[in-house]
């Protein structure tokens, strides 16, 4: 069970609801993953359109917590509105607030970033800010007023895993205390496993599992990952070493002359 804002979800793994081959296939993946919170893109829902309505529906019937997110904006007073038009359609202060400021990489716009995340916060949402693993727009958005990180793995939906394995360790001991969840670029289980070793507290992804082959599965096998890879971390996993040591104790061993 993790915490966000005060609210508990029993299941580390988030999963995107964009992608896939059909709604049905989307529902199956999440009922088999047991995440615990869908991303919902405003631009995908519509408020007055009859398929934005059904698929609405179906989100609303999965019994997952719903966060609305800002993606595709590139600029303040864009995430700003789409953010409270969030808020009016799914009744929820929650936003995954995304600010893009490069195109092919879709990097986050840092700048951008922290000014939408205070007016944000100054205006009671809850903001879960898409991020880079960069300290400084860590701590600037803290002081902006949110509560949960989510720094990136890598570039959304390129599958490459953890990057910057240094600076995603960075982040996460600068700022033991704050839940931070690894957004975007994870393409494999033992990705997820990885960053959930490393002490994160959550994952989200999206297109590793809308377009694998079979996506259940994958959502399955990302689950399992997940899960495995915060055991290990909770178990207090042992130092890595230069050298090797001897797991079989010299002492009483026999000699033979």
């Amino acid at each position: 069970m993790v915490k966000f804002y005060e609210t508990e979800v029993d299941s580390r793994l988030m999963l995107g609801t964009a992608l896939y081959p059909s709604p049905s296939i989307m529902a199956g993946a999440f009922k088999v993953s047991g995440a615990g919170i869908a991303t919902v893109s405003l631009r995908r829902e519509s408020g007055h359109d009859k398929a934005g309505q059904d698929f609405w529906s179906l989100v609303g019937g999965m019994g997952v917590k719903i966060l609305p997110n800002t993606a595709g904006c590139h600029t303040v007073k864009e995430a700003v509105t789409t953010a409270h038009m969030a808020r009016e359609i799914f009744g929820t202060p929650w936003i995954k607030l995304e600010v893009i400021g490069h195109t092919d990489t879709l990097q986050p716009d840092v700048f951008a970033l922290v000014e939408a995340a205070k007016v944000l916060s100054d205006e009671g949402f809850e903001v879960f800010p898409y991020t880079t693993e960069d300290l400084i727009v860590a701590d600037k958005l803290l002081n902006a007023g949110c509560r949960v990180l989510m720094p990136w793995g890598a570039p959304i939906g390129s599958g490459l895993g953890l990057s910057n394995i240094q600076g995603l360790k960075a982040i996460r001991a600068q700022f033991a205390d704050v839940p931070m969840v690894i957004d975007a670029g994870i393409g494999l289980p033992s990705h997820a496993a990885q960053a959930m070793e490393m002490g994160f507290d959550a994952v989200l992804l999206n297109t590793a599992v809308a377009k694998a082959g079979d996506p259940a599965q994958m959502a399955l096998a990302m689950a399992r990952a997940v899960e495995a890879g915060r055991t290990g971390y909770e178990a207090d996993p042992m130092e890595p070493r230069d050298m090797a040591s001897p797991s079989t104790p010299l002492i009483g061993k026999a000699f033979l002359e």
